[in-house]
């Protein structure tokens, strides 16, 4: 660990300043400037740190609540003091640092050779340092468009303002230079008396309760939630996550171990890693294929037990692309209204006395600075930012700002009177997909064909091998674990085509998970031919078994897979949305949205569909406009009739 001197910074620079002052005595809180510099001395170098609020990293909404009596606990708004700070090395336009004032100086800076993580007293830090990747450029929707994870955290009093926040801004600045995805939390939980669920040592019964938890006690809004812990876990990691379950309430989550800054902020870029579909190197048949680009400081989600990993690999970044591009994580296409306060020019977010915000000078250079300066729109324009905006000016109603990513996703169009695309949705559980043959389920479409190429690399065996074995409980076909753990269930005759997967052949391993027993692999007669059976368990490090029939696959006509059992459709509330019927949805004429909304076709309005609209064109606030813009030419024509006019 190097150590490094501190100096506070006083040159002609504009952004020098102090990062905090004690208040005068009429105020309560200490104060944290805008902007700010700092000088490290080291190896006989300065390093100048420029430095500003980090704005992204907490929602306006953001509360912390105390679950000391178990009983709701107390909560309050954490407005009021915000000392957490971003920014880059002076002259190295691709380096980053974070750093809090809260409570003395606490600090990770990286250059763009090396990575540092800093514990600091009021004199003294100590440093490590990284390099951010490019994301592959692709499809606008998931690539170009930035994606937001409202996060909220759970965790012990000791580390509340100190260093789970600071590991929380070292994820943010991975996630943002690496997968343009900002992390904002929305909300923080503190259990200062004693747990609120039972955290033992095995990570994944943790995380199973803690799931449980969330679902029946938590009340705020976000796509995960993740807690830490103090337990050291059985686990050769220090945390895990469901994998895939990003925006899901029951499987939105993990559970992190505590430990210092750099290593828990990359524990916690694991797990989220892990919640929007990224796998470990060793469940991944590809893994050969995806060796980590930098041998000495490995990748982020590498099994091997590197210091601080600084960067994802390209088979990473492609999962969750892969995971966005299949309906996954269709809630982080939400942009939060606002983040925290104080309001500030520049953060990026539309507020109260701003016209525009395009963000950082940095960022409207890229974009939207022709037409916002200083957050005020510039000559004739209406917008500067935006998937609705171009050249200054909205887009069309009946645009497409958002296309649909599979036959489960709904297009968002832009409004005509705003830059803003749409919240992003998709459609009901319950919709029919690839032509009959699926059932979509929480945005994504589900096959065992699908489900059966994704994992083995074969198509889904015939029904009579699900009908012959799934009515065994042996395992070689099963519906599940006994409750004890030690036999297998067997499946009900209706339910067949929800339990062990079958396929027509597998992999020498399965392409995602950890291979787990003997495989099943059969050849049956029947109708006159022969029949491959073939299954097996592959088991996900959340203990996901990818060896089963996924939820919403569909098993007969108007029946799909929950929870190992074939339901009927209408359980899952197709028909919910005004002006549907179980033949009839949205009136004919729009699409039922899993918001319990409908989403109408071009032509048609209402909360039901049911009304005719005029053609796609200008605004009412475009017309308006333009109608102000007559009257004033029209003024202008008689004044200059009456000598009032310029020459």
């Amino acid at each position: 660990m190097l150590i490094l001197f501190l100096d506070l910074f006083y040159g002609s620079h504009n952004k020098s300043h102090l990062f905090s002052f004690h208040p005068p005595p009429s105020q309560s809180q200490p104060f944290h400037l805008a902007q700010a510099s700092f000088v490290l001395e080291a190896f006989g170098t300065k390093f100048i740190l420029d430095l500003e609020l980090n704005h992204n990293l907490l929602s306006s909404d953001y509360v912390e609540r105390d679950q000391g009596d178990g009983n709701g606990g107390s909560e309050q708004n954490m407005g009021a003091e915000h000392c957490y700070y971003h920014g880059r090395l002076r002259g190295e336009h691709r380096s980053w640092a974070a750093l809090s004032t809260c409570h003395g100086l606490r600090s990770v800076q990286q250059d763009f050779n090396t990575v540092t993580r800093t514990q600091a007293s009021t004199t003294f830090i100590s440093l490590v340092f990284c390099r951010p990747l490019q994301v592959k450029p692709g499809q606008r929707t998931v690539t170009t468009e930035t994606k937001y994870i409202e996060l909220m955290v759970v965790n012990d009093h000791d580390l509340v303002q100190t260093t789970l926040m600071l590991a929380l801004s070292l994820c943010f600045v991975i996630f943002k230079e690496q997968l343009n995805t900002r992390i904002v939390l929305v909300a923080m939980e503190t259990w200062s008396l004693h747990n609120m669920v039972s955290v033992g040592d095995d990570p994944l019964v943790t995380l199973r309760d803690f799931m449980k938890y969330r679902k029946e006690r938590i009340r705020e809004h976000s796509d995960a939630v993740h807690l830490f812990s103090g337990r050291t876990f059985l686990n050769s990691k220090s945390g895990t996550a469901y994998v895939g379950g990003m925006c899901s309430l029951t499987r939105g989550g993990g559970v992190n171990e505590y430990a210092n800054v750099g290593p828990m902020a990359i524990t916690l870029c694991q797990t989220l890693g892990q919640n929007i579909g990224m796998m470990w190197n060793k469940q991944r048949a590809s893994a050969g294929d995806c060796r980590c680009p930098d041998p000495w400081l490995g990748c982020i989600m590498e099994d091997t037990g590197y210091y601080l990993p600084r960067k994802f690999s390209r088979c990473s970044i492609d999962e969750y692309l892969r995971f966005l591009q299949e309906g996954g994580g269709s809630c982080l296409f939400n942009k939060p209204s606002k983040l925290l306060d104080p309001q500030e020019c520049g953060n990026g977010f539309l507020e109260v006395g701003e016209e525009c915000d395009c963000g950082s000078y940095l960022e409207c250079s890229r974009s939207g600075g022709a037409c916002c300066k200083k957050c005020t729109l510039t000559h004739d324009a209406m917008c500067s930012t935006g998937l609705c905006c171009r050249d200054c000016r909205y887009e069309l109603r009946g645009s497409t700002c958002r296309g649909a990513v599979g036959d489960c996703d709904i297009p968002e169009t832009c409004t005509g009177d705003s830059s803003e695309c749409p919240h992003n949705v998709h459609k009901l559980n319950g919709y029919t997909c690839q032509t009959g043959q699926g059932r979509c389920y929480g945005g994504r479409c589900k096959t065992r064909d699908g489900q059966c190429l994704s994992v083995w690399g074969y198509n889904s065996a015939d029904r009579f091998c699900y009908e012959k074995f799934n009515v065994e409980g042996s395992e070689k076909g099963n519906c599940g674990r006994d409750p004890g753990g030690h036999g297998w269930l067997p499946c009900q005759k209706l339910d067949v085509l929800c339990g062990f997967l079958m396929c027509t052949n597998l992999t020498s391993r399965p392409r995602f998970g950890e291979q787990q027993g003997e495989p099943t692999s059969l050849t049956v007669y029947h109708q006159s031919r022969y029949m491959d059976c073939r299954g097996g368990h592959a088991v996900l490090e959340d203990g996901s078994d990818l060896g089963y029939v996924e939820d919403g696959t569909p098993c007969g006509p108007n029946m799909m897979c929950l929870n190992r059992h074939c339901l009927a459709v209408n359980t899952f509330n197709l028909t919910l949305c005004p002006g549907s019927s179980p033949s009839r949805i949205c009136s004919h004429h729009g699409t039922c949205s899993n918001e319990v909304r409908c989403i109408c076709d071009a032509d048609y309005t209402g909360k039901d569909c049911s009304h005719l609209c005029s053609p796609p064109g200008p605004s009412g606030t475009n017309i308006i406009i333009g109608s102000i813009a007559g009257a004033i030419l029209v003024g202008a024509i008689v004044l200059g009739g009456t000598g009032w006019g310029f020459k």
